[in-house]
């Protein structure tokens, strides 16, 4: 019930955000393969992040 009002911490957002570009990767894929690998190197940039974010975590 309160979590409506809590505030998502960066790493939620960048987890968000990369499901939602693989998700339009894998759209795309068939559609425009240029846009498709546009998507899946702005997915892997944010992989990249949430690596560093988990690595200094542990």
């Amino acid at each position: 019930m309160f979590g409506i009002f809590k505030r998502k911490s960066e790493k939620e957002r960048l987890e968000e955000k990369f499901k939602k570009l693989m998700q339009q990767w894998h759209q795309l894929s068939s559609i425009n393969r240029a846009a498709s690998d546009e998507k899946y190197a702005e997915a892997q940039e944010i992989a990249k992040i949430l690596n560093r974010m988990n690595s200094e975590a542990a």
